[in-house]
């Protein structure tokens, strides 16, 4: 009797898996994007202790993703939690250090 709100619950669960494993790509994509010394300039981590945190969020998110292992379990969590701090916190502050090699003056891009 309990099969069908056990099976949408599991379905539930997995979107919500692959919802955090797509934020976690974001931040990786995000992180990699950004010029090395805007990490320094901002007083944030490197870039290098950034991507390696990211790509393990990654791997983390991807064995929820797939079900490796449940998205109740620590780890995708974890994962999930590290990209959210970097999109909250280090993303902005490093943001306005711009992608290398653009162009922009005082007030933005020109």
């Amino acid at each position: 009797m309990l099969e069908p709100a056990q099976s949408f619950v599991g379905i539930l669960l997995w979107v919500v898996a692959i919802a955090a494993f797509i934020v976690e790509i974001w931040a990786f994509a995000d992180a990699v994007r950004r010029p090395s010394g805007a990490y320094s300039a901002a007083g944030k981590l490197t870039k290098q202790l950034w991507l390696i945190i990211l790509g393990v969020a990654l791997l983390f998110g991807l064995a929820g993703a797939v079900r490796f292992v449940s998205i109740i379990q620590m780890l995708p969590v974890i994962g999930f939690i590290a990209a959210a701090v970097y999109l909250a916190d280090v993303r902005p502050a490093v943001r306005q250090y711009g992608r290398g090699g653009s162009s922009s003056g005082p007030y933005g891009p020109w």
